[in-house]
């Protein structure tokens, strides 16, 4: 049996330099980068990092904003990210990312509790910005305790 509900294929993310963004993804929040290094030698228009295996997020250089003419407009949206995108992670892994981006000097905010999302209440969660100005989250449900939701 298929399972045909859509799922979030990708995410693009205005940033000024691709290659130090994926060296952020991977070293501070612990994502794999992809194309990095066909995006160095010109081959690609832009990186992205594996968020799982059916999500990336993409890259996009903002200095070529022009090139993005899907639809009328669309080059406008430039400089203007999302609100912001979340994660959703196993407690452990939660606390890694934590950690993680307080050993690279991310600051990170407060840990907030019960905030709603696709899978219900979280127990926990927290945003932080990349280089860019890009804000994340960072949440768990209850995967620690064997709770599935």
């Amino acid at each position: 049996m298929t399972d045909s509900r859509p799922r979030l294929d990708h995410v693009v993310l205005w940033v000024r330099d691709p290659i130090a963004a994926a060296g952020f993804y991977e070293k501070a929040v612990g994502l794999e980068p992809l194309r990095v290094d066909e995006f160095a030698a010109g081959e690609v228009s832009f990186p992205s990092v594996r968020l799982n295996e059916e999500t990336i997020l993409d890259l996009a250089p903002r200095d070529r904003a022009h090139g993005m003419d899907m639809l009328p407009g669309a080059a406008d949206s430039a400089g203007h990210p999302v609100n912001h995108v979340c994660l959703s992670l196993p407690a452990a892994a939660f606390d890694a990312l934590r950690a993680r981006l307080q050993e690279h000097g991310v600051p990170v905010t407060g840990l907030s509790h019960d905030a709603y999302g696709a899978r219900g209440h979280a127990r926990r969660s927290f945003y932080f910005r990349d280089p860019d100005g890009n804000v994340l989250e960072a949440r768990h449900y209850d995967w620690g305790s064997g709770q599935e939701l």
